[in-house]
């Protein structure tokens, strides 16, 4: 009933900028918390930042002053935008909410993630 889409993923320089997309998609009254997790081959997933329908924003430490999320309520979208990368390999970043649904409920859900990668 729910979908998650990521985009935004791709190649840049070291130093660079992207910012990651996440669209939700169905039955949805509103989101209630959403954050982005990435994962690298042969590492264990990791937190990067979560954000509440209150505005409440938490970043991992490898991420402070250079990353922030936010999000558009009327298009069910929550972003990543992420400046001055790092070459800390290929991870996959994707996205999970708790959603509220407009039947009740809150389900959460995972986005199919989306690579970066940052090279010269």
């Amino acid at each position: 009933q729910v979908q998650l889409v990521e985009s935004g993923g791709g190649l840049v320089q070291p130093g660079g900028s992207l910012r990651l997309s996440c669209a939700a998609s169905g039955s949805i009254f509103s989101i209630y918390a959403v954050g982005w997790y990435r994962q690298a081959p042969g590492k264990q997933r990791e937190v990067v930042a979560v954000t509440t329908t209150g505005g409440s924003t938490n970043y991992a430490d490898f991420v402070k002053g250079r990353f922030t999320i936010s999000r558009d309520n009327a298009k069910n979208t929550v972003y990543l935008q992420m400046n001055s990368l790092k070459p800390d390999g290929t991870p996959v970043y994707s996205c999970h909410a708790d959603i509220i649904l407009s039947v009740g409920g809150l389900p959460d859900y995972w986005g199919q993630g989306t690579q970066v990668t940052v090279s010269s």
